[in-house]
């Protein structure tokens, strides 16, 4: 699993996750239903990109977005009902 703490972090995953798939950028952002700018954009670590095109990235790439380090959903819905602000 990679981490990533960044824009270009995850511009770089993405890019060395196609390279590797041996995708170009449009037929990326093809298999994404994305342009090819917005590849581009990603790929530099343009910090604004939207974040629904980005797990559509990743799911072209056969990846998944996981989250570490934080409350899980389940520990949430288990202090909702005890009166206790998060």
């Amino acid at each position: 699993m990679t981490s990533i703490s960044s824009a270009q972090q995850l511009g770089d995953a993405l890019r060395a996750a196609r390279k590797q798939l041996g995708l170009t950028q449009p037929q990326l952002a093809l298999a994404a239903g994305v342009g090819v700018r917005f590849i581009v954009d990603l790929e530099a670590g343009k910090p604004t990109v939207r974040l629904e095109n980005v797990l559509r990235v990743i799911d072209a790439l056969g990846g998944e977005l996981q989250l570490s380090g934080l409350p899980t959903a389940e520990a949430d819905h288990a202090t909702e009902g005890s009166g206790h602000d998060a």
